[in-house]
């Protein structure tokens, strides 16, 4: 690509503060001083860009900045010895997207050491309908497994399964012989079939979800991957089997945990975190390698819904409102 050759990407700037997205054309010239330059094929949407669009939680900390906290593409120029023209390379975290321009564009510089190496297997299109929220289900479901919870521990409870971080992990599990059960606030039928679909062996809704519980439930899941966190996340403590495990990554809920020591005094009870943005590349690497296999085509292709540039700012608005059910893809080139 010539150094003046035009190309588009969805730059968010604040105005007082307003912030405005728009798309722009910029050029190679344009974007940071980083040591590969990335031709990008897609990108992903997901929670934390909503809460950016929306100018909360200080998710965007530079302006003007290119959002996108995933990207999938081919490398054109590399200053890194890891690095050439011509392979095929992920990135998801680093706090790209919010201190680092990301993958809203169709091209990208990036750091070396933020990148991994495309899994043989795969393409980059799989590579984002995986994204932050697979490779995340993927790092929560390895956190079980080293916790000792296996399929015939017993039933793994997935919340926030119509999220894409959920409905990877629930089709994850279902692919490794777990009988899963998905928590989701929706009683209608077409979403139970949804997650059904995706692996889902039954579905929990009921309104005890939205009450305390008591230090002690009675006793009914072995293991639980958990994106919410609060009221929530109690409960599931209340409720884990002797020795079960809680890999919990998020707080759509919220940040408290009203809880007690009770699950982890009396019946052995594990809370384990899991952070994606930071988590070493060796372990990265890892669990993209999985990936290849522990997910099914027919639960991606259930799962994902792809769109273009253009579309982000309004798929952001519905993302935060909760009115998508999966994950989003963006084909930057669309």
């Amino acid at each position: 690509m010539a150094s003046d050759d035009t190309f588009k990407a969805l730059v968010v700037e604040k105005n007082d503060n307003e912030l405005v997205a728009s798309l722009k054309q910029l050029t190679v010239a344009d974007l940071p001083d980083e040591d590969v330059l990335i031709q990008v094929d897609y990108s992903t949407l997901n929670y934390k860009e909503g809460l950016g669009f929306a100018n909360r939680n200080k998710i965007f900390r530079i302006f003007p900045i290119v959002p996108g906290v995933d990207l999938a593409g081919t490398v054109v120029e590399s200053k890194s010895d890891e690095f050439k023209p011509g392979d095929k390379v992920i990135l998801n975290g680093w706090s790209v997207g919010e201190r680092y321009w990301g993958g809203y564009a169709q091209m990208a510089r990036i750091k070396s050491d933020f990148l991994i190496r495309l899994p043989k297997g795969m393409d980059t299109k799989k590579s984002m309908y995986i994204g932050t929220a697979g490779y995340t289900a993927m790092l929560m479901v390895m956190t079980l497994e080293e916790a000792g919870i296996t399929p015939d521990s017993g039933p793994i409870l997935v919340t926030g399964a119509t999220g894409g971080v959920g409905g990877n992990a629930v089709a994850i599990l279902d692919k490794l012989g777990y009988e899963v059960t998905a928590l989701t606030r929706s009683q209608h039928p077409s979403i139970h079939e949804y997650l059904k679909k995706i692996g889902a062996k039954e579905i929990a809704c009921g309104e005890e979800w939205s009450k305390p519980p008591a230090p002690l439930e009675n006793q009914k899941w072995a293991g639980a991957v958990d994106n919410v966190g609060s009221i929530v996340l109690a409960r599931i403590l209340a409720e884990m089997k002797y020795g079960g495990c809680v890999a919990a990554c998020g707080l759509a809920a919220g940040y408290d945990l009203p809880t007690t020591v009770m699950p982890f005094i009396l019946r052995g009870v594990s809370l384990r975190g899991v952070d994606s943005v930071s988590c070493p590349i060796s372990r990265r690497r890892a669990a993209w390698e999985r990936l290849v296999t522990d997910i099914t085509d027919g639960a991606l292709e259930t799962i994902n819904t792809v769109i273009s540039l253009e579309e982000v700012p309004h798929y952001a608005k519905e993302l935060l409102a909760g009115n998508i059910t999966g994950h989003i893809v963006v084909d930057v080139n669309a």
